[in-house]
């Protein structure tokens, strides 16, 4: 995260030049000496600092506002680096992101914006990807959008089917299908089908809203007892949903179990469980898991638009429990480069919160008008 000194020194060369301007200005109108700019009960006369310290409360449509408000603090409310200081602070703390709201810029830390990092927008990039913005978004469809959603309101979508796997179903203290099962009030379940494939996968039908139908079908990578045993002694299993480069270490997949192809073939979308506790193993968990979705979503298996959702799962909110942020999980799993939908999603095992918004996320995107 940039340094609070770093952002007001930027501030303050803005203003000294802006003031510099004004000064040369009165000079040449009246030529009575310097004007007398930096008196009096105005905002654009407090020290820097404190101009920056009112911003840092403001939410970004207030920040917008006030920069309308004069060609000062037009200038100061543009300043590439006040923005990308916002973009490091705040993406930490948001709780989705998504193909098309994933931050597009370099986000390192370094203190001095190179020439490349200067003829980026940090501004418009920043309100580009804000959840706070988004939303507002959401709810002022583009034409095309609408009439998408006309035409796909004149065809009957049958009930969705999504394949859930991943580690965060397995590695957590808590359980999230467990959770799921219980809390009918979140997911009411609209049946059980009676499928099994080798012990390792299963059907479940929920309702979303009440009215819209869509079944997972669960695939863990191996049986209860080994996958209980695999996290009570931080074992790393090689999946059998996947095929393995023979006389190898490695877990990297190479291909999906010819007997889970039918599976994947059929579902309409993938959702991903991720562990996203800050005391997950090695961060060459993460190259296997991103493998492991790739293999996965191989148009040789299934259509190639279809999307999926990442649920970067803990097992419990709480204050002295910190998670990985949603926009860390993006990148670890490098999912900029998928050609496919997705979505990263917060959500806790214990409650289910955030479940709900990755529902509907990836409902819309397999075509059910909601």
């Amino acid at each position: 995260m940039l340094n609070r000194s770093i952002v007001v020194q930027s501030l303050r060369s803005i203003r000294d030049r802006i003031f510099d301007t004004r000064r040369q200005r009165n000079e040449q109108s009246d030529g009575q000496g310097p004007g007398n700019d930096v008196t009096g009960p105005s905002l654009d006369n407090l020290p820097v600092d404190m101009q920056f310290l009112i911003m840092t409360f403001l939410s970004p449509q207030d920040l917008c506002r006030l920069g309308g408000t004069s060609t000062y603090w037009r200038s100061m409310v543009r300043d590439p680096v006040l923005w990308k200081y916002f973009l490091l602070r705040d993406m930490p703390l948001w709780q989705s992101v998504d193909h098309l709201s994933v931050p597009q810029v370099k986000l390192s830390g370094s203190a001095v914006l190179d020439d490349s990092e200067m003829q980026l927008d940090y501004m418009a990039e920043y309100l580009r990807v804000c959840p706070a913005c988004r939303n507002q978004w959401r709810h002022q469809p583009r034409v095309f959008e609408s009439v998408t959603s006309f035409f796909q309101s004149l065809v009957p979508v049958s009930e969705p089917q999504f394949a859930m796997f991943g580690p965060g179903l397995e590695q957590l203290e808590i359980s999230l299908m467990n959770t799921i099962m219980r809390f009918s009030h979140v997911l009411p379940i609209a049946g059980l089908p009676q499928r099994q494939i080798d012990g390792i996968g299963s059907g479940i039908s929920f309702k979303y809203k009440d009215q819209h139908r869509f079944n997972i079908a669960t695939l863990y990578s191996t049986n209860r007892s080994e996958r209980e045993r695999a996290r009570l002694e931080h074992l790393n299993l090689r999946s059998k949903l996947f095929v393995y480069e023979e006389d190898s270490e490695s877990n990297i997949p190479l291909s999906i179990n010819p007997m889970f192809n039918q599976v994947c073939q059929a579902v309409n979308g993938f959702i991903f469980v991720a562990n996203a506790e800050t005391e997950r193993g090695t961060d060459r968990g993460w190259e296997e898991e991103s493998a492991q979705m790739r293999v996965m979503l191989d148009p040789a298996v299934g259509t190639e638009s279809r999307p999926i959702l990442v649920l970067s799962c803990v097992s419990r909110e709480t204050a002295d429990r910190r998670r990985i942020p949603c926009v860390t999980v993006a990148h670890q799993l490098e999912l900029s480069s998928l050609t496919n939908p997705w979505m990263v999603q917060d959500t806790a095992a214990e409650t289910l919160t955030g479940l709900l918004d990755g529902i509907d996320w990836l409902l819309r995107h397999s075509g059910v008008k909601i």
